[in-house]
């Protein structure tokens, strides 16, 4: 049975990666979609407004329905028919989580119909990792806050950290798109040791910098894995990368791109502004919060 015939959520953009922290690390961003969606009698029907509205499937094919109807099977429960309305402002194919995002509402709103009982956050966080592939965005999707992600033989995984109050994210957003599967395909099979340990030094120094001790972002942001790898797609995004860097800016690419993630000071946000503007055309630039509570269901 339903709990509730009607329920709004509000999910937050993310980061991942955050540099070395390669499909583990990843942060909540204080940037949102809003959704709500109605049981009906009739066919399941999408109302986008903002990015998507021209393009995303507005029937049963719409993730955000797909992934509630799946946290609907896994209660056990079935609607008959469902409303969708989104307002949409994360950007798509941007590397800030609009899939993860879409997939965290679904689920969100399939446990805000069904109650906690049936769906639990543990529950939520397992379903949408294995309905995204990978845990690194859902989980500060849903935890908030910085997260730290893992898979094992019983699912998916993750544990919330409060990042420094100091840290300021900002977002530098290209006018052009990379998809994720893309991107991850320029990827090597293999590795060499020493990059290896290279970025597990990274990203075990990023949680303390990001949680203790942001003087240390710098060199905490340093990778070896993924970035200068997707290059050839995203040149305007690594050069952008460099010039920050040059002046000292904790700069990364966000998720799989194309944009730029600065980890930043209060100071520093002014600084930020001027490289981007100097140095490429073509980038939004936003000053954001760290979200804090992640989705929220009402």
């Amino acid at each position: 049975m339903l709990v509730k015939q009607s329920a709004t959520v509000k999910v937050p953009a993310t980061s991942a990666n955050l540099g070395a922290g390669f499909d583990v690390l990843g942060l909540s961003l204080g940037f949102y979609d809003e959704l709500s969606v109605e049981v009906i009698d009739g066919e399941d029907v999408a109302i986008i407004s903002g990015e998507g509205s021209a393009d995303l499937p507005t029937d049963g094919q719409h993730l955000v329905i797909k992934s509630l109807r799946k946290g609907l099977d896994f209660a056990g429960v079935n609607a008959t028919g469902l409303k969708l309305n989104a307002t949409n402002k994360i950007p798509h194919a941007r590397g800030m989580g609009s899939s993860s995002a879409a997939i965290v509402a679904g689920i969100a709103l399939a446990q805000a119909l069904v109650g906690r009982e049936k769906l639990s956050t543990l529950d939520l966080i397992n379903l949408a990792g294995r309905l995204e592939g990978h845990p690194d965005n859902i989980a500060p999707c849903i935890l908030g806050g910085m997260t730290i992600a893992w898979m094992d033989e019983d699912g998916h995984h993750a544990v919330r950290l409060d990042v420094h109050p100091e840290i300021i994210p900002i977002v530098s957003i290209p006018n052009f798109k990379v998809a994720t599967q893309t991107a991850r395909n320029l990827l090597p099979l293999r590795i060499a040791h020493d990059d290896a340990v290279f970025n597990v030094s990274r990203s075990s120094l990023m949680v303390y910098a990001m949680t203790q001790d942001p003087s240390l972002l710098f060199t905490a942001t340093e990778d070896r894995l993924h970035q200068r790898q997707r290059a050839d797609v995203m040149p305007a995004t690594l050069r952008l990368i460099a010039a920050l860097r040059r002046e000292g800016m904790a700069a990364v690419v966000s998720g799989a791109g194309p944009t730029v993630l600065t980890l930043a000071a209060a100071g520093q946000v002014a600084a930020v502004r001027q490289i981007v503007e100097a140095n490429s055309e073509g980038f939004e630039t936003m000053e954001l919060t760290v979200d804090q509570g992640g989705v929220q269901a009402s």
